[in-house]
């Protein structure tokens, strides 16, 4: 297999570099985008890999090489797959690394010279210059970051959305109603492009994000139809256990300790919208229930 190398995304002054990276599959890399003409941001410092991390600086010094100064490192969220060479990148570079303000307690080996905040503008000077807008989008993590070159419509998305795969909630950082209200956010920008950390650019992001939404959706209703019938099962509540094989009847078993994760997510949801209840037993759902919100379910 040839490995992925460096490759134009199809816009101005945006590239990418995919790099090996202890992912979930079935991605197995990340990718790093260069934003920027004469100036340039570098996002997602991804490889703990130290031959990955060869072909990664190669890649960095070349743009140096071509006239262009790499004016700092972002990242988009903390996770082990997304900033895996952060230190390490702005060492050998020379160059700061910029994140959210909650990327800082889970990123104690790394030093963060800027806190990105929702709003700020990153602006990339040359002749050609490029404003970047930084957008807060938590949900998957707490301190998650996207990309917005609102000039061209380019959306870096990191993992928002994925080119390959799906994306986990994790309900020990993550939350499902807010993530779902961040891709309701997402959709409504009318970018153009997408540029997900895994897999390749997405030219109609609007349909995707709206798809994503509805997914989840769909499997909150599976997720509420198991607890319906484990209320009508008897008095005591399901355990994740016993909800799982029917919310999730659809997906391999070789998967379910990742659907475990989204399962209670979802449950967390509903219970926070009066829609579900828990106890010693487990599970069940709410007496009236609640109504469901914009931002529901995956």
């Amino acid at each position: 297999m040839i490995r992925p190398q460096a490759v134009a995304c199809g816009v101005r002054n945006v590239e990418a570099f995919a790099a090996r990276t202890p992912t979930l599959p079935p991605a197995t890399h990340t990718n790093s985008y260069a934003l920027g003409g004469s100036e340039v941001l570098l996002v997602e410092p991804a490889t703990p890999y130290e031959d990955e991390r060869r072909e990664w600086l190669a890649w960095a010094r070349g743009l140096a090489a071509a006239g262009r100064k790499v004016v700092a490192i972002a990242v988009t969220h903390h996770h082990a797959d997304h900033v895996g060479g952060a230190r390490f990148f702005a060492s050998e570079l020379g160059v700061p690394v910029w994140a959210h303000a909650e990327a800082a307690p889970r990123l104690r080996d790394v030093s963060i010279a800027r806190q990105l905040a929702d709003g700020d503008v990153v602006r990339l000077g040359g002749p050609e210059p490029m404003a970047v807008r930084v957008l807060h989008t938590p949900g998957h993590a707490p301190d998650h970051l996207c990309f917005l070159d609102e000039a061209q419509g380019v959306l870096v998305c990191g993992d928002m959305v994925a080119g390959v795969g799906t994306i986990l909630i994790d309900p020990r950082e993550g939350d499902m109603a807010v993530y779902l209200g961040q891709l309701e956010r997402l959709a409504a920008l009318g970018a153009r492009v997408a540029l997900p950390a895994h897999g390749g650019p997405i030219d109609a992001p609007e349909e995707l994000f709206r798809r994503y939404i509805a997914h989840r959706l769909g499997r909150e209703q599976r997720v509420v139809a198991a607890l319906e019938a484990a209320s009508e099962g008897g008095e005591g509540g399901a355990t994740l256990e016993g909800l799982l094989p029917v919310a999730y009847a659809d997906t391999a078993p070789l998967l379910w300790p990742l659907a475990r994760l989204s399962l209670e997510a979802h449950l967390i949801k509903l219970e926070r919208e009066g829609r579900a209840r828990r106890s010693d037993g487990g599970w069940r759902r709410a007496a009236g229930g609640g109504r469901q919100t914009a931002g529901g379910g995956g």
